[in-house]
């Protein structure tokens, strides 16, 4: 993942860096307040040759879909075959503080995607807008949801080609979500933290602070199928803010919800992750990010 806040000046460069070393993929972020996800999208398309990138995760009511469908065209046309889009509802606080939070989150979404797979396949609405013939890409970028929560679950599986699991992401819960989607030739794509080190105990540490924000009321279905859940509330209860309920974090939850060991330790992770039904495991970087892919890269195989 490109981190929301990495400087302007090194995006070209990790971006570089994370192909040169061999990753598959990398995701970009649009989160209010820092950069947009289709123009980075565009920049790492253009300085890469081969790695896939994904935008994680464009919210539907921020823009109108007809205009989202020319940007995605666009890429698709440009990097056929690399683009992956995430769509989403936003983060509802962000969303309001903007005035595009819809009356019907769920309904919207659907409506949002919909529109983009007609204009995207070269269809009309019914007011007859369309892609104009020489916009319309060969290869449509494939559109996931980034969601959680059963209701929009299942709505991925109904609508979308695949689903982004913020994190944490654990086998557990990528079951769980799984059996919400209930859909076949479904590709899921989960975000992690991640860190690599020679030192077990280290990596965790500094994974740690990371995990501060899992506490909150938005990330409780991704601990509820976890064994420690009651527990894991009950701490978050006791300790005054995030911080203090990362630094409480036992070392084992640590390790369950976050991608951070030594190598043949994230590396047995992703394989269980993968077991579960992930499909592509996304690496969130710790500490400086550029320094942090080369460590990370220590798990490819």
């Amino acid at each position: 993942m490109l981190p929301r806040d990495i400087d302007a000046t090194r995006v070209g460069e990790f971006a570089v860096r994370a192909e040169r070393l061999g990753f598959d993929e990398l995701w970009v972020v649009e989160d209010l307040g820092f950069r947009g996800g289709i123009a980075q999208a565009a920049v790492v398309l253009a300085l890469t040759e081969r790695i896939r990138v994904g935008i994680g995760i464009l919210p539907a009511g921020a823009r109108n879909a007809a205009f989202a469908a020319m940007e995605l065209a666009t890429l698709a046309q440009l990097f056929p075959g690399r683009v992956d889009a995430g769509i989403g509802h936003g983060m509802p606080d962000w969303m309001r503080s903007v005035g595009a939070w819809p009356d019907r989150p769920l309904r919207a979404l659907e409506d949002h995607v919909t529109t983009l797979r007609t204009l995207l396949g070269g269809g009309a609405l019914d007011a007859g807008v369309r892609l104009d013939a020489t916009s319309v890409p060969t290869e449509p970028p494939p559109l996931l949801l980034g969601v959680r929560g059963p209701k929009s679950l299942a709505l991925s599986g109904r609508i979308a080609d695949g689903t982004v699991l913020a994190e944490p992401v654990t086998p557990e819960y990528a079951r769980a979500a799984i059996e919400q989607i209930a859909a076949s030739d479904h590709r899921l794509v989960a975000y992690n933290v991640g860190v690599v080190g020679a030192d077990a105990g280290a990596a965790l540490a500094a994974a740690r602070p990371a995990l501060a924000a899992f506490g909150e009321p938005d990330w409780a279905p991704h601990i509820a199928p976890m064994p420690f859940a009651a527990e894991f509330a009950a701490l978050r209860a006791r300790c005054g803010d995030g911080a203090e309920f990362a630094r409480a974090m036992p070392d084992e939850w640590v390790r369950q919800l976050a991608l951070a060991g030594t190598v043949p330790e994230v590396r047995a992770r992703i394989d269980s992750l993968a077991a579960a039904g992930v499909h592509s495991s996304v690496f969130i970087p710790v500490g400086d990010p550029v320094a942090a892919l080369e460590s990370l890269a220590t798990v490819l195989e």
